[in-house]
């Protein structure tokens, strides 16, 4: 096993949680790098050809793009993520390709310049998880009893909606049961809890703020801004 890995990082990033949902549930112990991806240090663009996170270093070889990092990982340590079947290990990488279409679709629903875009973005990640509720089972995670690479793509997913929820119920989930059960699991996780920062809800809010999209505005400012202080 190599002996060192560093995970560089940006806070928000769902990609680089999933690379540590993966880390954490092989047993790697791995040192976190933040960067801040408006000003991105020198020494990061040689490491990231494509100027993104997560990149993972191992023993100062760098790997990029989330997708290969973790089948790195499949590849080097135990124990398998993967299932065993070539059949069912390419479907569940088609479904990690379809929990990446969620991400865009979440991107696309937060960045809506107007109420009609807005809506028509929920609507499409509400058929998305419809799609994703025929394809589970019995539970608790994507195939069943055993956590997947499938589950470590969607822990990250559904994160963003608990900070969504804080403001505004978009009736996301109202229609698939097992799709809210499956949230609830990967929730209750210790690798998906710990994938983000404490101050990851308080950030989240922040950036879809700064965004000044329709869904900025059903966000109510914090009680420190400027309107909720009363004059003297």
């Amino acid at each position: 096993m190599p002996d060192t890995f560093i995970l560089v990082s940006h806070k928000l990033c769902p990609y680089v949680q999933r690379v540590a949902i993966v880390l954490s549930e092989k047993g790697i112990a791995f040192e976190r790098v933040d960067i801040d991806l408006a000003h991105k240090p020198d020494w990061f663009l040689k490491v990231s050809p494509m100027g993104k996170t997560p990149v993972l270093l191992v023993k100062h070889q760098p790997i990029f793009e989330s997708a290969v990092i973790c089948e790195y990982l499949d590849e080097t340590v135990s124990p398998k993520m993967h299932p065993q079947n070539p059949l069912e290990r390419a479907r569940h990488r088609g479904w990690m390709e379809f929990g990446s279409a969620v991400l865009n679709a979440i991107g696309g629903f937060y960045n809506a310049p107007d109420e009609e875009t807005l809506s028509a973005k929920a609507s499409d990640i509400r058929a998305k998880f419809e799609q994703i509720e025929v394809e589970l089972c019995t539970g608790p995670y994507f195939a069943g009893k055993s956590f997947t690479m499938v589950d470590a793509v969607f822990g990250p997913v559904f994160r963003y909606f608990d900070v969504f929820e804080q403001f505004e119920d978009f009736g996301f989930f109202a229609c698939t049961p097992r799709v809210r059960a499956w949230r609830a699991a990967l929730a209750a996780r210790a690798s998906v809890q710990g994938a983000a920062g404490p101050d990851y809800p308080a950030s989240l809010r922040a950036f879809l703020l700064a965004r000044k999209s329709a869904l900025s505005n059903h966000i109510p400012p914090p009680p420190h801004f400027p309107e909720y202080i009363l004059p003297t």
